[in-house]
């Protein structure tokens, strides 16, 4: 059985091809050229590795894809007052995607990435769970995973810790192109912001930062350069610390308030993606609303006994108490008190 793996240029990628190398797997390396042509560095440096592995090398050219699935989207979020998560997207609409529908024309049976997450067989089907480094876990990232795509995925560092790879490849003597850490968002090399102002020519124009009642207390620069949750950079004299609330793109306002107002017990998901049927879930949930947060205790809102229908594809959560609300757009991601990943959806609150 083939197994294509995703290489990149960097480190981990790298370090998933060896593994399955040394199992003596057949295997296909397919290089994924995405937001940019790749330097030849880079592919020299892939064919290079690929050479001492004695592994095959492919580069498809995704560009045009990428854009229309990706960057495009994660433009238009912002247009629309929402803060999107473009590697989630990219997961399973790309890697997930365009790149395992390419390799399995070519005989592929599975895709492996270079991801920190595990993956096991239940009677479910495919589980996913949180990788063994609790620093990298990349589970979040990829729990938008169709079932039938997990089906088809392979991830050979579940087990590995971020920290012993460099010491490894340079045991094997390999040498990632790009040794350093992939930035957050590929397609931004700078802040997004600037990002925003130079790809669109006509962003929707400062307007009025208003309280609740209505008040005026200033203007913002435009909706989009603002996220739910700010405090700094309003620009607005206060009494108290003003938070921005939500972002009205109808009239053009940004609604700001205290910090009470700006505190909520619940969160709702849309295009809920199940990977456990819900009525094999314990009671004991957690949520995880960002990349580098801790997930949290909730808690679904349902009448005693029920539970929700996977046919469904929105969930209302409530927290024990009042916290700050993750952002219209991020991603959501249910997990079990073990780490398994039951569910996520776009927050939509």
């Amino acid at each position: 059985m083939t197994v294509a793996v995703a290489v990149s240029g960097g480190r981990d990628s790298l370090m998933a091809l060896a593994l399955l190398r040394r199992q003596e797997r057949d295997l296909l390396a397919v290089h994924a050229q995405l937001a940019d042509i790749s330097r030849p560095k880079v592919l020299d440096g892939l064919r290079e590795n690929c050479r001492v592995l004695d592994v095959p090398l492919q580069v498809l050219d995704l560009r045009s894809r990428f854009e229309e699935l990706v960057v495009a989207p994660y433009v238009q979020n912002y247009l629309e007052g929402r803060t999107p998560n473009p590697c989630a997207w990219c997961n399973a609409r790309i890697k997930f995607g365009l790149l395992l529908d390419a390799v399995r024309e070519q005989g592929a049976e599975t895709l492996a990435t270079g991801h920190y997450a595990r993956l096991t067989l239940t009677d479910h089907g495919p589980a996913l769970w949180r990788g063994a480094d609790p620093a990298k876990d990349q589970s979040y990232f990829l729990s938008l995973l169709t079932p039938e795509q997990l089906a088809r995925a392979t991830f050979p560092l579940a087990d590995i810790h971020k920290q012993d790879v460099l010491s490894e490849l340079d045991r094997l003597g390999l040498s990632p192109p790009l040794p350093g850490e992939s930035q957050e968002v590929c397609f931004i090399p700078g802040d997004y912001r600037e990002f925003l102002d130079q790809r669109i020519t006509d962003l929707p124009p400062p307007g009025p930062i208003v309280l609740t009642d209505g008040r005026v207390v200033g203007e913002h620069k435009g909706l989009w350069r603002y996220t739910v949750g700010q405090r700094k950079g309003l620009d607005v004299a206060w009494s108290e610390p003003l938070y921005v609330l939500r972002k009205d793109t109808k009239v053009n306002r940004l609604v700001v308030g205290e910090r009470a107002l700006f505190l909520s017990s619940t969160c709702h998901l849309e295009s809920v993606n199940f990977l456990v049927p819900p009525s094999s879930w314990s009671q004991d949930l957690l949520l995880q609303t960002r990349y580098r947060q801790r997930p949290e205790p909730v808690r679904l809102s349902l009448a005693p006994g029920a539970c929700p229908s996977p046919d469904i594809d929105r969930l209302t959560l409530f927290y024990p108490a009042p916290r700050e609300p993750a952002a219209s757009g991020q991603i959501g991601v249910l997990y079990s008190l073990a780490g398994q990943v039951l569910a996520s959806g776009e927050i939509c609150s």
